[in-house]
């Protein structure tokens, strides 16, 4: 038996542990498909995947990377609503039957959505897509950018 020190997070690493709750959830997809995924395929609730996304800030811009590996751009939908920037699309299945005995790839559709902790200026927000990697630049809003007050000596 193990015995394993309980670490209360901090208020400010609450989106590490939504993170690591997310990433628990798509271990259980996982191993549910890969048991029972003949059985609960009908259903559609595990039919889904998240990718992995980086997320990147300095005093300018946030900047988003997306792992979407064998997508068209064409395939890739993205939205800014407010503060919430989503990434969706769908990787469709080359269904190999009579050659393949095991498929670790996620197929379908898929949706992840990030809340960003300033405004950003949509208009001048910019994705590439290249080599599998989608990469999402937006700028802060001119009021969210971190401003220089001079002191003065009296």
């Amino acid at each position: 038996m193990n015995i394993v020190r309980y670490k209360r997070y901090p208020q400010s690493d609450l989106s590490v542990t939504l993170d690591q709750l997310t990433n628990m959830r798509d271990e259980l997809d996982r191993v549910f498909e890969s048991s029972f995924g003949a059985f609960f395929r009908p259903l559609g609730s595990l039919n889904r995947w998240n990718p992995a996304v980086d997320v990147y800030q300095d005093k300018e811009q946030f900047t988003v990377y997306a792992e979407l590996p064998g997508l068209k751009k064409e395939e890739i939908e993205i939205s800014l609503n407010g503060d919430t920037l989503t990434i969706g699309g769908e990787r469709k299945h080359e269904a190999k039957a009579d050659q393949g005995f095991r498929t670790d790839r996620y197929f379908g559709k898929f949706q992840r959505s990030l809340t960003l902790p300033v405004s950003v200026n949509s208009e001048k927000v910019n994705a590439t897509y290249k080599d599998g990697i989608l990469k999402i630049v937006l700028p802060k809003a001119e009021e969210a950018k971190p401003k220089q007050i001079p002191v003065s000596l009296n």
